[in-house]
């Protein structure tokens, strides 16, 4: 029973501020996840393969850019020198997974003169970077 005289009261609860914090919160995660996320090689247009999968080793990057020009770990190299210098980044009697990073453009024959350096290297497990379809 409600007596005349008791005004009813409109309970409202004020959930913007809660919803302002949690966005907050999330665009802070957002912002340092992406910060967490290693970046290999050089930007380079990667075909796609539905068989990929991450590589959980050891690596060392090759890229081959639109233009052919070779970089070994971002730093550009000379094809010549890339069987040297792969082969110094590899501890005696241990295993390293050397990635080729190769740009969709790049002719094929340059791709194979570089995998043909690569092999020679004791030591190297071989692939090349694709991206999921």
């Amino acid at each position: 029973m409600r007596l005349p005289d008791e005004s009813e009261k409109n309970v409202v609860i004020n959930v913007t501020s809660m919803i302002d914090v949690i966005f907050c919160v999330l665009a802070y995660f957002v912002v340092s996840s992406l910060s967490l996320i290693r970046s290999e090689g050089l930007p380079v247009n990667l075909p796609q393969a539905s068989t990929a999968q991450p590589q959980k080793t050891e690596q060392i990057n090759v890229s081959i850019l639109p233009d052919g020009a070779i970089a070994l770990d971002r730093q550009p190299i000379q094809l010549e020198k890339l069987e040297a210098e792969v082969t110094a980044k590899i501890p005696p009697n241990t295993e390293s997974l050397v990635i080729l990073n190769a740009d969709k453009v790049v002719q094929h024959g340059r791709v194979v003169e570089v995998m043909d350096k690569l092999r020679r290297v004791k030591g190297a497990k071989l692939a090349i970077a694709t991206q999921k379809q």
